[in-house]
């Protein structure tokens, strides 16, 4: 990793090495390290609609397209200042499709740490979110994540086929095997026949509605 962190001169930095200058990394592909995370949300409103809001008092999430949140990327900068008004962040949730190629799906893993980890250092609480595609990503998608603390997944369009639900619901268990997270927070349906044996077992679990009713918060 000796070229990641230094940019060459009169280069442009093309794959944003520089929101990476001090990080840390874990993990056989190198993600950058999140500090653990104890504040949960008290209200949620996508990305899209933050850019322009005037209510701060509440997080900004990712679940939404990816072309509404690609601009973050492209621009980090530009929005750091808007990002750091709000309350926090929930980790940019870019797609990880079963049928990409691995290398798009650790792409897409690498980019929502190294965004979460220079939100970090420039202040900004952040809620790791937790994404995975086929199974190729059950063994990569953790690396990074503190043990014991918030974390938060995305169930608003993975639910929905049998093929789906298996995927969410068997890679949702070795992260939480792995990770032993305090609370989890939802983006979308927590149905008890995935999300009751966590909270029997002591996880708070904090669910946001879709879309349609983000200002909505449900503790079950």
């Amino acid at each position: 990793m000796s070229k990641i962190n230094s940019q060459r001169k009169g280069c442009k930095d093309v794959f944003n090495a520089f929101l990476v200058t001090v990080a840390k990394y874990a993990g056989l592909f190198e993600f950058p390290m999140i500090l653990a995370t104890y504040k949960i949300p008290n209200r949620l409103i996508a990305f899209s609609k933050a850019i322009s809001c005037k209510d701060f008092n509440q997080w900004v999430h990712f679940y939404e397209d990816d072309q509404l949140f690609e601009r973050l990327w492209n621009n980090p900068k530009r929005y750091l200042d808007i990002l750091k008004k709000y309350n926090g962040v929930i980790l940019p949730d870019f797609s990880l499709y079963r049928d990409m190629p691995f290398a798009m799906q650790i792409w897409n893993i690498y980019r929502s740490r190294a965004i979460g980890h220079w939100l970090q250092i420039n202040g900004v609480n952040v809620i790791p979110n937790i994404r995975y595609g086929d199974r190729r990503t059950y063994r990569i998608c953790c690396d990074g994540i503190s043990k014991n603390c918030i974390i938060a997944v995305g169930t608003h369009g993975t639910l929905k086929h049998a093929a789906d639900r298996e995927i969410f619901s068997e890679g949702l268990d070795i992260v939480i095997r792995r990770l032993e997270p305090s609370a989890i927070v939802v983006y979308g349906t927590a149905p008890d026949c995935i999300f009751k044996q966590y909270k029997d077992a002591g996880i708070k679990i904090v669910k946001f509605c879709s879309e349609y009713a983000t200002s909505h918060r449900e503790v079950v």
